[in-house]
């Protein structure tokens, strides 16, 4: 079989990268085999790139909203025509599989379905006023530029999220992809400039790609031409984001790290629930925000549960991404699998039994065994988010001690309760439940579609994207008055004559 870089290199070339991008000093390495595509030139001038994007907004602001949803919706045809392409260079560079790789490429599709809609529905409202002869409303105007930081684990599907609202909203996009994931934005990049030119009068630099490291990304956050910084990543990033975006006052929609349970009660249906338990834990290798890292079993189906998923475990197929079958790729890169020993071993010195996985596997790459680890408590290593596949077990006996225990961690993303009783799965979704951002019954903690905002609390850094009115973060808020009488009353009964 063919390295994953060459294979990675030549996609590029069929999707329109030039050999300009190469040269530089960033190292790009596919965690599939290790294999290296060579150097990247990274952006140099940021100074440059800000200056061109606050010169696309003013052109692409005055520009109708429905005419920007055409680019996205140009936007969404090239995605259609590349997909398999594009997919690919996901499981290449990110390590996911094939039907993974391919999912991630039509949520970019969907988005743009999206947001597409959403640029005829940018609505605003009418106010009663307490003055004759006048009328109130309120409005949505564009933004500015908007910076996008990704992350590697969703390295394409995060900047569409981001991107087509905030283009058809009126905004431009400046986009810091992951230094793990280059590539794939450079394919992306590629497509949306072919859409751009089918649509023929867009602005010069309406999207720009910043290849670099940390350095660039905490340049970009702290320049005050950047009104909207939206951040996907760690809880470490997130609140160095947030310190430097508060600093200037200005905005940043952050979502950021999870450490998701799933609560099964005596009534739940097992065999949904370890179906559910198995993709939930070990998708993309356990390298989702919204990965299952808790399952909180009732103490009475505790021991039938955990047999029942060893088993599931002991055939769970782990090796290259691209090879038919496997369901468990590879870990991202060295540190991702020394987090997960460390992890293991700091889990087994606080009270915790190892039932099943936990090895690396010999071949080229970083693979892992997934694990399921009994835990006799919700220790500091339970309560920590390791982004790696580790699914820790614990019982209860009371569910309100449950919801008690899924709420009892700093992150807040997704939630999810397997039960067969009404009251327990409206207790869950209360406003004494879920703490999270996403609560789920019956189904697992990832997997969001497209329609509902996503994001979650707490550590999680209370950010939305994706659907929903998650677009008004994209937007500046404008309450407007006219008067069309002949008089001047103040509001309140104010009296000032002059």
């Amino acid at each position: 079989m063919m390295t994953a870089a060459n294979e990675a290199k030549a996609i590029l070339q069929r999707l329109g990268v030039g050999e300009a991008v190469w040269g530089g000093a960033l190292p790009t390495r596919s965690p599939v085999d290790g294999s290296s595509a060579g150097l990247l030139a990274e952006t140099s001038d940021l100074d440059a790139v800000v200056a061109r994007s606050v010169e696309a907004f003013h052109q692409w602001k005055r520009v109708p909203a429905p005419r920007r949803g055409e680019l996205v919706r140009l936007l969404g045809e090239e995605l259609r025509a590349s997909k398999d392409d594009l997919a690919r260079l996901v499981t290449l560079e990110a390590g996911k599989i094939v039907s993974e790789g391919l999912g991630e490429v039509q949520e970019m599709i969907d988005i743009c379905d999206f947001a597409v809609g959403l640029s005829r529905q940018i609505y605003g409202l009418t106010i009663a006023s307490e003055r004759p002869g006048h009328h109130m409303r309120e409005t949505w105007q564009p933004l500015g530029p908007v910076l996008v930081i990704s992350a590697f684990n969703f390295p394409v599907a995060v900047w569409a999220w981001n991107a087509c609202l905030a283009l058809v909203c009126g905004d431009p996009v400046i986009w810091k992809p992951s230094e793990k994931t280059p590539l794939t934005a450079l394919a992306t990049h590629a497509i949306l400039d072919r859409a751009i030119a089918r649509f023929g009068d867009a602005p010069e630099e309406l999207s720009q790609l910043v290849i670099g490291g940390r350095e660039a990304g905490e340049a970009l956050a702290a320049d005050a031409r950047i009104p909207l910084v939206s951040a996907t990543g760690s809880t470490r990033m997130g609140k160095a984001v947030a310190q430097t975006v508060a600093a200037r006052l200005g905005r940043s929609l952050l979502e950021l790290g999870g450490n998701n349970a799933m609560i099964v009660t005596p009534s739940a249906d097992l065999d949904m629930a370890v179906r559910a338990i198995a993709f939930s834990a070990v998708g993309t290798a356990g390298q989702r925000c919204t990965t299952l890292r808790r399952l909180l079993v009732h103490e009475s189906i505790a021991d039938a549960l955990v047999a029942r998923l060893t088993a599931a475990y002991e055939t769970l197929p782990v090796g290259d991404p691209r090879e038919a079958g496997v369901l468990v790729g590879p870990l991202v890169d060295d540190a991702a699998a020394h987090g997960f020993e460390t992890a293991l071993a700091q889990a087994v010195e606080q009270g915790g039994e190892v039932v099943v996985g936990g090895d690396r596997v010999d071949r080229d790459g970083v693979y892992v065994r997934p694990a399921i680890v009994r835990m006799p408590a919700q220790s500091a290593v339970v309560q920590h988010e390791t982004f790696a596949p580790i699914l820790y077990v614990l019982t209860w006996s009371d569910f309100d001690e449950a919801v008690a225990m899924q709420n009892a961690v700093p992150q807040g993303l997704s939630s999810c309760v397997f039960t067969d009783s009404v009251r327990e799965a409206e207790a869950f979704l209360s406003a004494w439940g879920s703490d999270c951002g996403i609560a789920n019954v019956n189904i697992g903690p990832s997997g969001a579609e497209i329609g509902g905002a996503f994001g979650g609390e707490k550590e999680t850094g209370g950010g939305r994207e994706s659907g929903s009115d998650a677009w008004k973060a994209y937007m500046r808020r404008q309450t407007q008055t006219v008067n069309f009488s002949r008089d001047l009353p103040l509001a309140q009964g104010v009296k000032f004559e002059v």
